[in-house]
């Protein structure tokens, strides 16, 4: 999750392209001002661009009245804002851009989410045409809230009767549930979870405790039929309340399965690359509000 000022759309002179092809390592020579950047433009990174301290600095960047706030499990990662004229390898538009002294992704200077970029349709290409292939179009939201636009843009479904947003990383290698989520996800394919608790990194370099989540029926997402991912056990919530697989429940047992209010909305599903695995293209298309999902 994410508390920004949304990012100021640059009115140019003329008309942008209409479609932006990312390659599948989304990388791009960036620039602020006259200082270069390694930039990602990445399909799960926040529509704000998010740049480290250190290149903020060089570029002289002076932080203003606006923060931002980054959310990992329950760990923040505060950050500065400026608006400034940045470059995502197409020319320099002028945008409010997010810095922090932790960089969101190693080996990178910066990061942009396709809501961030000028163009209104912004192609990831994760590899070539694929045989047997199908596209799919899931309706597309933002984080929700004033600042939602500054966050990522995620693919909505239903899950359990409520609203599931999705989101699409193929820079990880892992398909991953948020505890509350992945509670959501048992009840409603009939999942169980199994093996010790072992970690996988977020974001910012800040690895989350995860167990093995099993569905006995699949979740279906358009071409993509997820079985198995791993779950969150005690971001946004709970994860204790999924069945441990092999295990059958004392039928005397009081069991206690949710504490607290839930907020679906605080739910996510983060699409690894295992689950896209047999994607060729992401397509993001904001003026018609979808994500359209090319698979075999």
């Amino acid at each position: 999750m994410m508390t920004a000022i949304m990012a100021m759309a640059a009115i140019g002179a003329t008309r942008p392209p209409q479609e932006r092809l990312i390659a599948a390592d989304g990388v791009v020579t960036g620039r602020i001002g006259d200082t270069p950047l390694r930039l990602r433009i990445d399909p799960a990174a926040p529509a704000m661009p998010l740049v480290t301290t250190a290149i903020a600095e060089r570029a002289g960047l002076k932080g203003g009245m606006f923060g931002t706030l980054y959310g990992v499990g329950p760990l923040r990662i505060p950050g500065r804002t400026a608006v400034t004229r940045i470059d995502f390898g197409t020319g320099a538009v002028k945008r409010r851009v997010s810095f922090a002294p932790r960089p969101y992704a190693a080996g990178f200077d910066g990061v942009v989410g396709p809501g961030g970029l000028e163009e209104p349709v912004v192609r990831f290409v994760l590899r070539g045409p694929l045989p047997g292939e199908r596209t799919v179009a899931l309706p597309m939201v933002d984080q929700g809230g004033m600042m939602g636009g500054s966050a990522e843009r995620f693919a909505s479904i239903t899950v359990g009767g409520e609203r599931l947003r999705v989101r699409f990383d193929p820079h990880h290698p892992r398909t991953l549930a948020t505890a509350a989520a992945g509670v959501r996800l048992a009840s409603a394919f009939g999942g169980t979870v199994s093996g010790t608790i072992g970690e996988e990194e977020i974001a910012f370099g800040i690895r989350r405790p995860v167990r093995a989540l099993t569905l006995s029926r699949p979740l279906d997402i358009g071409p993509i039929a997820i079985r198995t991912l791993g779950v969150r056990t005690t971001d946004n919530g709970d994860a204790s309340a999924i069945a441990e697989a092999g295990v059958e429940p004392d039928p005397n047992e009081i069991v206690v399965t949710a504490k607290g209010k839930h907020d679906p909305d605080r739910d996510r599903l983060s699409l690894g690359a295992d689950a896209l695995a047999r994607c060729s293209s992401i397509v993001f298309d904001k003026p018609a509000k979808v994500i359209r999902l090319t698979c075999a």
